[in-house]
């Protein structure tokens, strides 16, 4: 009989496993800093090197070292001690750690776009095993990273690597990481074609990059879009712009990690979207008196000690534009919060921030098992036209309206025990959106049991201002249309059967036994 061929493993499957050589050496929560940052300068490396020999090929010898010459076409200007070669030379030696620290150093040195990007003097102090840190420069070695530039060959080995380190460290540990199939929805919601985006709380900045996909999947020009926003973890930060200039996506994350409510690096901001996904019910996020008369709040109740989720809503109502759309998730909680929460939730909907809520399934997320909510804010729900790629879109009114859609039984397992939306699922989602705030939804969008419901100002005052999806959603109560005495009857047949398959397996065995040689005392 043939042996089954084996399973070719893809070029992000060989540099996991290469990676995971280095437990023991580093602990995991560390290590994909470790890969990530090299895999950064192998990518840097190729477009130098492609970038070089075209410089080379037209005669302008004189200026391969001229970092302007390297910059104009949006590509990185490494020094000789930092290419990916010289690393690849030495990779054997006994002072490896210190060289790649070196090179990490002089590529920041030299680009000032990449200020505060990469880690400083971390090979070195992490004590690292040379054997193994060689295994993973030759598997990086093996990476072509300019070959398939229409499918970002190095942004998907980004993505693969964010999403395992997050899956890997589980419940309080992926808070970094937003699954791609959330990013994607909340992109096709709210629609980031142009201006301005922000993301107050970025983690390693997959809302940027998915912003960016869906602009080149809907022939916008990625050129129209600024990219601003910040994070708290130093690391991360660090992560997140290396993620962003491996992508060539320029972006302001302010000088420094740091705290948004304390130490907001974009006072003065009005952003035209807004994309986050903020720590859920954080805990003593201020002390009592501080923060109490910030601008932020203007207009609104001053949010509680006790938990941050309406100081994060109300930072992002303060960022917006006078257009602006805003699409965030929180925990379920911040639906219904009584005392400063309900007040201030009663004002955002009196003031009509509020356009819809989507509650979503349970396990989509590595850091919790909690189902969550987007919510979707805008500036202006007023009747208007925009145009947009040769197509005008005509937006109805929807003043004193919110689209309450439930989720929750949508979705399609994956990673064993995780939940995500494919992308047919995403656009029908977003569909009924659009058909729900555009012209025409009389005949394109329909209030649907367990699904969507149109909900006004009325309705959600006569419900105590509550944003619970199923206070509005109309749900089937399946038991009333259940014949108990059918029920009964056919359950108790299957159980007759159960018994009856279980006897005649004993008496089999029984039987067994007893050709075998063995007494069976009944």
């Amino acid at each position: 009989m043939a042996k089954k061929a084996a399973k070719k493993k893809s070029m992000e499957e060989s540099l996991w496993d290469s990676a995971n050589k280095l437990r023991g050496s580093v602990e995991p929560s560390e290590y994909k800093h470790v890969v990530l940052s090299l895999i950064f300068l192998k990518y840097a490396s190729d477009r130098f090197t492609e970038r070089y020999n075209e410089l080379m090929a037209e005669g302008k010898e004189a200026f391969v070292d001229n970092e302007v010459f390297y910059n104009a076409k949006n590509i990185f200007y490494l020094p000789p001690e930092s290419r990916w070669q010289y690393i690849i030379d030495n990779a054997k030696q006994k002072d490896i750690a210190i060289k790649i620290d070196k090179a990490l150093a002089a590529v920041e040195d030299r680009n000032v776009s990449l200020k505060g990007a990469l880690p400083s003097n971390y090979y070195s102090g992490l004590g690292l095993d040379i054997i193994k840190l060689g295994s993973l420069l030759d598997e990086i070695n093996k990476m072509d990273t300019l070959a398939d530039r229409e499918n970002d060959l190095i942004g998907r080995v980004y993505e693969y690597f964010l999403g395992k380190f997050a899956y890997l460290e589980g419940k309080g540990k992926g808070e970094y990481y937003t699954p791609k199939t959330i990013v994607n929805l909340i992109a096709e919601m709210i629609e980031p074609y142009h201006g301005k985006i922000y993301d107050p709380c970025c983690g390693s900045g997959g809302m940027f990059v998915q912003s960016m996909k869906f602009i080149e999947h809907h022939h916008g020009n990625k050129k129209d879009i600024s990219v601003y926003g910040q994070e708290y973890t130093n690391t991360t930060y660090k992560l997140a712009k290396m993620n962003l200039a491996i992508r060539g996506i320029s972006c302001n994350l302010g000088e420094k990690a740091a705290n948004t409510f304390t130490e907001d690096q974009h006072k003065d901001l009005k952003a035209d979207y807004i994309m986050a996904n903020p720590p859920f019910n954080q805990k003593d996020w201020r002390e009592e008196n501080q923060l109490t008369t910030d601008a932020r709040w203007q207009g609104y109740p001053v949010p509680p000690t006790g938990n941050a989720n309406y100081g994060w809503i109300l930072n992002i109502v303060s960022k917006l534009s006078a257009n602006g759309q805003a699409g965030f998730l929180l925990a379920n909680g911040a639906l219904s919060g009584e005392g400063q929460e309900l007040a201030i939730r009663k004002q955002l909907l009196i003031n009509d921030k509020v356009e819809a809520i989507v509650i979503l399934p349970r396990n989509m997320f590595y850091s919790t098992d909690i189902s969550v909510t987007l919510w979707i804010l805008n500036n202006n729900k007023n009747a208007r036209v925009v145009e947009r790629n040769g197509e005008q879109i005509r937006y109805r009114n929807r003043e004193g309206e919110v689209l309450f859609m439930d989720l929750r039984q949508w979705g399609e397992p994956f990673e064993k025990k995780y939940v995500q939306f494919p992308p047919e699922m995403v656009e029908k989602i977003a569909q009924n959106f659009h058909n729900w705030q555009r012209e025409g939804r009389e005949t394109t969008y329909h209030d649907e049991p367990e699904y969507c419901y149109s909900a006004t100002l009325d309705e959600i005052a006569a419900k105590n201002y509550s944003l619970v999806p199923s206070k509005y959603i109309e749900f089937k109560n399946r038991d009333e249309q259940v014949d108990y005495d059918t029920k009964m009857k056919q359950l108790q047949g299957e159980f007759s059967e159960l018994l009856r398959q279980e006897e005649e397996s004993k008496q089999e065995v029984l039987n067994l036994f007893k050709e075998l040689g063995y007494e069976i005392n009944n």
